[in-house]
This record gives C-alpha cells, structure tokens and sequence, in this order.
C-alpha cells in the first residue's frame, strides 16, 4: 500500500495483537523526474556542506526503500546529517507492457537521464555515483561508457566476478546450451512475476536465504526485523528482455572479459576515470568479496581504494550512520561550499 507520495506503508500486528502502522521512506523527498516507472526523488539536506550531490542507484531485484528503511535506520537520512543533498533512482516495478526493456535501456534511457537531470536540478558540475547490490554493477557499466562528469564512483556490495558464482558445473554447462529453454519460458511469462524472481534469487543464494529466511519466519518481534521482513518479501517483477540479457553477461562474465556492449559501446572498467571506492561487507553472503574485488585488478583509474567493513549485505544500510571509511573518503572527495 502507497500514500500520495509514493512511499510504502506496512500494516503488521505486535505481540499483543493490536494494529501498528509502520512506515517506510519518511525522509521528506520531491520528485522531480520521471520517465515511464522510474522516477527520480531529491532529499535536500538541512545543513548542506558540499557542492557535489549524491545520486543512489539501488537494484532491480528489490525495492528501493531499504535505502531509507524507518527513521534512525536509514542510509539516505545519514547522508543527509553529514551535509549531501541526495537524489535516488528508483527504476521502479515494470509491467508486463515492460517485457522489452534491456540493460540498454536502463542505462541510456534512465540513468543517464537521471544523472544529467541531477546535475541540472543541482546546478553541479559534477556528481558522486553510488551504487548497491546490482544498482552498483549497474552503476559500474554506466561510469564506464557516460560522458557525463563522473566525480566520484562508489559501488557496495556488488557482483562484478560472475566467474566466481557456485553454480554445479552441468547446471552451467546446460545454461550455456540453452538445454533448460530459459528463453522459451522468458518469453512465455514476457514480464518475470515478482514471486519467481524471489524463488530464483533463493534458488541461485541459498546460504543467504535459508539462514536469513528462516530466521525471520519466527515472526519478528522487534521494529528493525519486522521492516526487514517486510522489504525481503516485497520483490518486484523484471523484464523478460533484461533478464535474457543479464543471464548472458553472468554466464560470459562478460564484464571481467570486456564482452558487453551497450548502445554500441565496448564496456570496459578500464575505461572508468572517476575516483573509486569499492566496498564489501564481512558477512555478505549474497554477493561476497570474490564476486567484487576482481573490478580492482580491472580499474586504470589513478584514484582507487578497496575497502572491506563490517556488517552484511542487507544491514550495513540499516545502521543509520555512514562507514567511517566512507565518510572520510567522499569528504576528501567532495567540493565543499
């Protein structure tokens, strides 16, 4: 359920059998862009300290929110109080009118408009790209073929190695020959159902969901379990065409191979000129350090960190605060007023 502002609402009931209405997303935003189901939404900070905004890319598979989770557990909130006006692109849920959609698309048409919208609507002159979970591989695949001013470029949590995946290796070979006739059943369903992606994620994750799921069936007592449970059930649909598309930049690794083309351009993480900063999490079973710190071994870029931190794959934009090591690197990184 959504409010005039597009923000979720989550109806549970506490231990002792009386209503609560909790909220998600309640830091005040505008929207100021919107192309088909994206959209992109301005935070404005109350005590803004740097010329440069943020823009924050979040995945396809989940919905933005856990970005700005509840009050005092929100990563877009604490941005905000070291001084960053932050846009968000939320790619929104596509219907099945949406089954065409590729990664091209997603690219060129949304977040290359989002990005010079920003820089627009923030009279910058140049932006700090953030980017989570596949948001940040796609974020990654922009910086490497955008002509717009890249200042800063930061991914967390983000699969870039797919050489690295735990897939048995005559499910690979079998994917590989098309034996399991995915594109046949893409093209039956057109726009992937939100549960099938959940049961594909838990299927291709199972450490992470069995652990994580199952935990969370003891129906949560606490307010942070409770929202979390709510936003890990809460997955959305995907384009038929991407996905097509996504399987067969996993299968080829084709960012480690300099494989994937996109809008007729070669992407290539040697060609990112921004200042980078990758970021894995100690407890990140979903997307580990091996899937990530392989973009290090790619990077040509002169200013470049690797940085590991505690924390997991979902939580670590639930504490309400920014890593230390963020802090003090974008702080050396932004312009200030």
């Amino acid at each position: 359920m959504k409010n005039k502002h597009g923000r979720s609402r989550l109806r549970c009931e506490s231990t002792d059998k009386e209503s609560l209405d909790l909220k998600v997303g309640q830091t005040p935003r505008k929207l100021i862009w919107r192309l088909n189901k994206a959209a992109l939404w301005y935070y404005p900070s109350k005590e803004k300290k740097y010329k440069t905004p943020l823009l924050l890319v979040y995945s396809l598979v989940n919905k933005s929110y856990i970005l700005d989770l509840h009050p005092g557990m929100s990563m877009i909130e604490a941005y905000l109080k070291e001084g960053y006006d932050v846009y968000l692109l939320d790619f929104g849920e596509p219907g099945y009118e949406d089954k065409d959609l590729t990664l091209d698309d997603y690219i060129l048409k949304y977040m290359d408009r989002a990005v010079k919208r920003t820089l627009l609507h923030s009279n910058a002159r140049e932006i700090t790209l953030i980017g989570y979970c596949l948001g940040g591989t796609l974020t990654a695949i922009y910086a490497t073929i955008a002509e717009t001013p890249i200042k800063n470029l930061i991914i967390f949590a983000t699969p870039i190695d797919f050489s690295k995946l735990n897939i048995p290796q005559d499910w690979n070979n079998a994917l590989q020959r098309n034996e399991f006739e995915l594109d046949e059943i893409i093209d039956e369903y057109g726009t992937i159902p939100a549960k099938v992606v959940e049961n594909a994620i838990t299927l291709a994750t199972t450490p992470f969901t069995i652990k994580s799921k199952l935990s969370l069936k003891k129906k949560p007592k606490n307010l942070k379990m409770k929202l979390l449970y709510h936003w890990i059930n809460d997955q959305i649909a995907f384009s038929g065409a991407l996905l097509k598309q996504l399987i067969q930049m996993v299968l080829g690794n084709q960012l480690v191979k300099d494989e994937l083309v996109i809008g007729g351009k070669k992407v290539r993480i040697a060609n990112i000129k921004a200042n980078t900063l990758v970021i894995s999490t100690t407890h990140d079973e979903l997307v580990p350090e091996k899937y990530t710190k392989t973009i290090m071994s790619l990077l040509t870029c002169k200013d470049q960190t690797f940085e590991k931190i505690n924390g997991g794959h979902v939580t670590i934009a639930m504490t309400g605060k920014i890593p230390r090591v963020l802090k003090e690197w974008l702080t050396k990184r932004s312009t200030p007023l």
